[in-house]
């Protein structure tokens, strides 16, 4: 293998893996910018990862769906389930004034218990579902694809990952560019002025969560129906702490978070890719396998750098106080 070759596969493979954190990031952005903080983003792409291997096996297998379109199917009930799912987070943060990291750890332990509940219960008691027979494949740009190393690198992935790019463009025009997103914003920093100004702090908050949801069970599918091909207890395995770590990183910002988000990323294809490549012959696979884990911490840890979050993040707020 050449120097191109494996640049080509560092690439590739920095974009794959960083497409779930960039979509869980992003949801994770619009929660803490309402000011409700999210430690459930591991919850939320479990059962977003669960929710799309079952129906795209279901849709293909029992209902004959074409196999280009049942992965998307399984994508968008992956967004259904994440709304459904960050609602009880949203009713104890918001509704109840409970402790949204507790809130949010709980519904991580609820999520990995519940789903594998489900597969047991679908799959005739095995631990896993069975292999997702339409997932993504993957898609090269024509044109773009040609250029040389970068266009295979960068040019030829998932559909999934595509629409993550497209959904960090999305994101900073909805929280720079709409009124939603200054009063999305101004209720996650001052959301006493903002309810004096006549913003509905509760509904913003809400919908803030449920985007949230939908944007990590996005990044759940991207696990389960395009780089694992099934769900299983590790589909997932910290992900969703990546996510977050890739949101703090960034600043709150969704270009910020997909920088981080595609950091983290090329750590896990420098794991993935250790042996391939040969780099275990000067690094122990154990610390390759570790390495993308290691740099969360760090980045958790403010080693990367101090960010600030939302002033009201965390508050609870009883709407007409002051």
């Amino acid at each position: 293998m050449n120097f191109s070759d494996v640049l080509v596969t560092i690439l590739n493979g920095s974009i794959i893996f960083a497409t779930p954190l960039i979509l869980a990031a992003l949801g994770g952005v619009f929660s803490e910018r309402s000011g409700v903080v999210n430690i459930a983003l591991e919850g939320l792409m479990v059962i977003g990862a669960f929710a799309a291997a079952v129906v795209t096996i279901f849709v293909g297998e029992s209902l004959g769906v074409p196999g280009w379109l049942a992965p998307w199917i399984g994508m968008l009930a992956a967004m259904v389930a994440g709304i459904i799912f960050s609602l009880p987070h949203a009713v104890a943060s918001i509704d109840f004034k409970a402790d949204q990291v507790v809130s949010g750890v709980a519904l991580n332990f609820l999520a990995a218990g519940f789903a594998l509940f489900l597969v047991k219960k679908l799959f005739e008691g095995a631990g896993q579902t069975t292999t997702v027979q339409n997932v993504f494949t993957k898609i090269a740009i024509p044109g773009l694809y040609e250029i040389p190393v970068i266009g295979p690198g960068i040019f030829n992935v998932y559909g999934i990952s595509y629409l993550a790019m497209i959904l960090v463009g999305v994101s900073y025009y909805v929280l720079y560019k709409t009124p939603f997103g200054l009063r999305l914003r101004a209720v996650g920093e001052h959301p006493r002025a903002a309810d004096t100004l006549g913003v509905n702090v509760r509904r913003m908050r809400y919908m803030a969560v449920m985007i949230s949801g939908a944007l990590a069970g996005l990044g759940g599918s991207a696990l389960s129906i395009a780089i694992s091909s099934n769900f299983q207890h590790a589909t997932v395995s910290g992900h969703g702490f990546m996510a977050l770590a890739a949101m703090i990183f960034g600043k709150w910002h969704p270009a910020g978070a997909m920088g981080a988000a595609l950091f983290f990323g090329l750590a896990t294809a420098l794991s993935v890719s250790g042996q391939v490549l040969g780099l275990t012959e000067y690094v122990p696979s154990e610390f390759l396998n570790a390495l993308p884990y290691l740099l969360t911490i760090l980045a958790l840890a403010g080693v990367v750098g101090r960010s600030e979050a939302p002033a009201a993040n965390g508050k609870p707020y009883e709407t007409g106080s002051r």
